[in-house]
């Protein structure tokens, strides 16, 4: 009788078990890497209906905060801009483990403006001199183009971009805003390495508040929402989502290169970055399906993939070699190698 009853006992733990659906993968992060991570949850959903990746839209140093609090969920990070030393620290201190960085494509960080616009060129010297807090060392009196430049239009200085805890908007200022600074001021160089960051951040780094530079928030379409409503301001965001909205709007170049999938792959475009994807290591090993998505979003994510047809430039023949052997070999990221 004893044995009857362990061995019903023992039936149903394993009928139990089998019953269970594994743990959902939880993700977090980038609004503009949040599509791409989207498409590719849903075709997983479609492959192993037993798994389905939650992915949520907070903005990359939000996320960041999230991911590197713990060693709970979520597992994996979209990140528009590279982790630092600093973000790594702040896990390693909150016992998160090892941490992989997969590199899933390139973007662009784009300049825009409604068809309707004025079809506006820039350069970034004058996206400092208009959008800087602090041009030159001193408050931003600028109220039109033409005062930061006698050639452009006498419009007002009106930019649409994202809201300080996204990561687009820190790859803005590094990629286009700082190096303008560095245009209109070659001394602030020796800011930058005469150990003074927060006077360099003072001059070249730090945005306006005044109503010239406006944070619409994590929501990249109402950036595009809003500048068809006012075709005389410009938006800022990532290349995907001009991409997406060509009907609509237009790249307004920068130093006369406009971000297209060649300028953004060859290099030319002054405002490329990578995108990443950042693994915790220990969750890969308890959820193996983990693994097999990673995997998922480099095929997605390869030239003539569904990725890039929406928006997402793909990595290099040898990158993407790189990535794979990450995921494969379980490699973290080393904090010398980070900036």
């Amino acid at each position: 009788m004893k044995k009857t009853i362990a061995s019903l006992l023992a039936t149903s733990c394993v009928l139990a078990a089998c019953s269970e659906k594994p743990a959902p993968i939880r993700i977090t992060g980038s609004s503009t890497v949040y599509p791409f991570t989207a498409a590719v949850a849903d075709s997983f959903a479609g492959k192993d209906g037993n798994v389905h990746p939650l992915v949520q839209s907070a903005g990359t140093i939000a996320g960041m905060k999230t991911f590197c609090a713990g060693p709970g969920a979520p597992d994996l990070l979209d990140a528009s801009r590279r982790i630092t030393r600093d973000d790594l620290a702040a896990c390693t201190a909150n016992k998160v483990g090892d941490v992989l960085e997969i590199p899933i494509g390139l973007d662009g960080i784009a300049v825009a403006e409604a068809k309707s616009g004025p079809k506006l060129a820039v350069t970034t010297k004058d996206l400092y001199l208009a959008l800087a807090a602090n041009p030159m060392g001193k408050p931003n009196s600028a109220r039109t183009w033409r005062d930061v430049n006698p050639a452009l239009p006498a419009l007002p200085i009106k930019v649409l971009g994202p809201p300080e805890s996204s990561g687009t908007r820190a790859a803005f200022v590094t990629l286009l805003i700082e190096p303008g600074c560095l245009v209109a001021m070659p001394e602030a160089q020796t800011l930058r390495t005469s150990g003074d960051p927060a006077k360099f951040d003072m001059t070249c780094s730090r945005l306006r508040n005044d109503g010239a530079f406006v944070s619409e928030g994590e929501d990249d379409n109402a950036i595009v929402t809003a500048l068809e409503r006012d075709p005389k301001a410009l938006g800022v965001f990532g290349y995907s989502y001009l991409e997406r909205n060509l009907a609509q709007l237009r790249a307004v170049p920068i130093g006369g290169v406009a971000p297209d999938a060649t300028t953004i792959a060859n290099g030319t475009y002054p405002g490329v970055r990578q995108l990443y994807l950042y693994v915790k290591k220990a969750h890969m090993e308890k959820k193996p399906a983990i693994k097999t998505f990673l995997n998922l979003y480099l095929d997605m994510a390869a030239a003539n993939g569904p990725l890039a047809r929406a928006g997402l430039i793909p990595l290099s023949e040898k990158a993407a070699a790189r990535a794979r052997r990450t995921i494969e070999g379980g490699f973290p990221v080393e904090p010398a190698a980070l900036p």
